[in-house]
């Protein structure tokens, strides 16, 4: 069951030109920087409430947060929705039709399982799930 909005990941160019905004201008909680080499990202991670802004940068040109940027620009990239029990989200998904881009979860930031929901199924919004 998907329990409460996870959080936003929003693609930039630089992390360093944009952590000074969300850190020392909107005050939000600093959690920290992580790399995930395998999504070729590095992100930063903030607080507002329950909810965790990440900001996406690009590791290499042929990451998808570099392809994202390339087509579409900066600017929000994802959402994230945390669930309770990820392997039956995805099966409830693909009983109703819904395209996956993961049909089994991965691991993502903070050793969390996540799996992302194609955008041509989701209101041309990449939608990701996150369990843990």
């Amino acid at each position: 069951m998907i329990k409460r909005i996870d959080h936003i990941g929003i693609a930039v160019d630089s992390l360093d030109e944009h952590i000074p905004f969300y850190r020392d201008v909107l005050k939000l909680e600093f959690i920290g920087i992580e790399e995930i080499p395998d999504q070729k990202v590095k992100i930063a991670v903030f607080k507002v409430g329950e909810v965790k802004i990440e900001l996406l940068e690009s590791t290499s040109p042929e990451g998808p947060v570099a392809k994202h940027i390339a087509k579409k620009g900066p600017g929000l990239h994802h959402l994230s929705f945390n669930t309770d029990n990820i392997i039956d989200e995805i099966a409830g998904l693909q009983k109703n039709n819904i395209r996956m881009i993961d049909d089994t979860p991965r691991e993502g930031s903070h050793g969390n399982k996540i799996a992302f929901l194609h955008p041509v199924s989701s209101g041309k919004v990449l939608t990701e799930l996150t369990e843990g």
